[in-house]
């Protein structure tokens, strides 16, 4: 019998958890697989940790890796890739926008004979302001990267074994799940579903971490913001050898007085503010390139629940330094 392992990052979702547990498992056992969920505990400081604890006492098919601290949903989404070992892997978040309902769907694609299925939101739930900026994204983010990711296609997916294995074994730091599926190509396709409004409580991605997240994918996957601090500076120095022209033309041939004061500042801010934000780009990639030589686990396991014989130095990640405790 084939294996399949749900994987869900769980941040501060307690009064979400109970309803999802009992809709995914529902869905999962109407399935001819044999399955288990593994839920990752983010540094919940809520009541998520305790109510997880239950679950894997009570659920001999529920797992749970609990996180030393709030590491971030695309780190708890690798941490519990690193933990599953089932033929096929699905992705979902916590917040139950990601209906469990369309995990059947997404296994008949992959025994159609895909390699990764990534379910495509057909209506975004959030206002209409969130809605644009995510539109916004995801065009720019197409005409940047250097892979092909899929428009409208977040963490919910399903990926084969074989692709899972590939990402683990990619220790960058600074993730994003979504463009790293992408990478690693193979037969990929998608399915529609109607993304659902949040079950209860407000959204955990602040926009901070939104634009972060944004950042980490752009700068992950694409070198046009350095080719682009290149483009501005010889746009700029295009500019200031015409203006030097229009200088020496009214200086030396039309006798023109030259009243300089508007026009220097104008100046000095322009090529101050490209300086600055061509500084900004590099320092963007320099910061990524300084957390990776560091070398320090991505992430740091405080526990593991009902894993049964599994033992952590099993479990396939080029990240794990730590020996934390199993239940």
């Amino acid at each position: 019998m084939k294996r399949l392992d749900a994987v869900v990052p769980i941040y501060n979702e307690d009064k979400i958890l109970p309803e999802l547990d009992a809709r995914l498992r529902a869905v999962l056992a109407g399935l001819e697989f044999d399955w288990r969920v593994i839920y990752v505990d983010d540094g919940s400081v809520d009541d998520s940790g305790a109510l997880l604890a239950t679950l894997a006492k009570e659920h001999p098919r529920v797992s749970v890796v609990h996180l030393s601290r709030n590491f971030g949903q695309q780190l708890a989404i690798a941490a519990g890739l690193a933990t599953a070992d089932a033929d096929a892997v699905v992705l979902l978040d916590g917040d139950l926008q990601d209906p469990p309902e369309v995990i059947p769907d997404l296994i008949t694609k992959w025994e159609e004979g895909s390699d990764v299925v990534y379910a495509i939101k057909r209506q975004r739930k959030e206002g209409w302001l969130k809605r644009k900026m995510f539109s916004l994204f995801y065009v720019l983010l197409r005409k940047m990267s250097s892979v092909d990711i899929p428009a409208d296609a977040g963490n919910f997916s399903l990926m084969d074994r074989s692709v899972v294995e590939l990402i683990n074994s990619m220790p960058e730091r600074s993730r994003y799940v979504s463009g790293l599926r992408a990478y690693v190509g193979g037969r990929q396709t998608g399915v529609e579903f109607e993304r659902a409004e949040r079950f209860a409580g407000d959204p955990r991605q602040s926009p901070r971490r939104l634009i972060r997240m944004a950042l980490d994918a752009f700068f992950a996957f694409s070198e046009i913001p350095l080719k682009l601090a290149t483009f501005l500076g010889f746009v700029v120095s295009g500019i200031a050898f015409l203006v030097l022209l229009t200088v020496l033309y009214k200086r030396l041939i039309s006798g023109e007085a030259i009243i300089g004061w508007a026009s220097t500042m104008t100046s000095i801010l322009f090529l101050g503010g490209i300086q600055l934000m061509s500084v900004g780009i590099i320092g963007e990639y320099i910061g990524r390139i300084y957390n990776e030589t560091k070398a320090r686990p991505a992430w740091i396991v405080s526990r593991y629940r009902n894993m049964g014989d599994r033992r952590a130095t099993d479990i396939p990640s080029p990240l794990h330094e730590t020996a934390p405790a199993i239940d």
